[in-house]
């Protein structure tokens, strides 16, 4: 029988000795099972010493896997779905974070769910990325990815800034806030969620733009489609340093007139989970709804 995998790429977080654990306990795992297992080179410094692994560049798992691993919180995750979302693999999660919205599999319970999704029975969604491009006098100058959210702030913590907005070139508006979150659904549970964002399911295809402290009170969040082109156009009268981060971990300078595009990336996350997975049970558990308070009679 042909496998759906053959070749399986470990990422973990670095300098944390329980994920050095997992990782090891997975490589035993896949490699008894007569897998090909290379190692993120960053996580195998750890556990280098106690075995003999085939480690590599995260661009060459991209390029040779066909199933990655990831170990650790979802930000682990969000950055390597940043590189791996340009190649056709499949990714799924191991959770040694706090929250672990993308990361599904419970670390004390690895063997019976991963050895399911080896064998074929899983379920596969796709998720869409943002690229953001920041333009000066017409030239591109820098750009990024971001699975979560792009967020337009000042460099200077509660410093207000100005920016206007167009959707698909149309003007929207012109607004003095601490900036904007724009999000994918992915996202939508994370930082969004926080400034007062909606939360959208996976399998939307929209982006919400979510204003950060604006200076009126009639300013609310937005869902547009997902095709949209979002434009934000910096005054020239700024003397403030600005910044766009894409999911809080790469950050863009961006100076007065400059003009920041943002889109929907050509590439797409193909995001595995174990069989019997539910959005709305993530969200029960992770946001702690349904909780009953039960109160005692006297």
């Amino acid at each position: 029988m042909k496998r759906l995998f053959n070749c399986i790429g470990l990422i973990g977080k670095t300098n944390h000795s329980e994920t050095s654990q997992t990782i090891e306990q997975l490589h035993q795992l896949l490699c008894e099972n007569g897998y090909d297992v290379i190692v993120d080179e960053r996580s195998a410094i750890a556990i280098a010493e106690t075995l003999n692994v085939t480690k590599a560049p995260l661009i060459e798992i991209g390029e040779r896997c066909d199933l990655a691993i990831v170990i650790g919180g979802d930000g682990n995750m969000l950055g390597a779905a940043r590189v791996l979302a340009r190649y056709d693999i499949a990714v799924v999660g191991v959770n040694r974070g706090n929250l672990g919205f993308l990361t599904d599999i419970d670390p004390d319970n690895i063997q019976e769910p991963l050895l399911a999704i080896l064998d074929g029975k899983f379920i596969t969604e796709k998720r869409f990325l943002l690229e953001a491009q920041i333009f000066r006098h017409g030239v591109l100058k820098s750009c990024n990815t971001a699975m979560n959210e792009v967020v337009l702030h000042a460099a200077k913590v509660a410093n207000m800034i100005e920016f206007e907005l167009f959707i698909d070139g149309l003007f929207v508006y012109h607004q003095r806030s601490d900036g904007l979150i724009t999000s994918t659904p992915t996202g939508s549970t994370a930082y969004s969620l926080s400034g007062g964002g909606p939360i959208l399911t996976p399998n939307m295809d929209a982006i919400s733009l979510v204003p950060m402290f604006p200076h009126t009170l009639s300013s609310r969040p937005i869902v547009i489609d997902g095709n949209s082109q979002i434009e934000l156009k910096i005054p020239h009268y700024l003397d403030q340093t600005i910044q766009v981060s894409c999911d809080g971990q790469v950050s863009l300078e961006v100076l007065p007139g400059d003009q920041i595009m943002i889109q929907k990336s050509d590439s797409q996350l193909r995001l595995i989970h174990p069989i019997g997975y539910s959005y709305y049970e993530v969200l029960r558990s992770k946001l702690s709804w349904s909780e009953q308070r039960v109160t005692k009679k006297i």
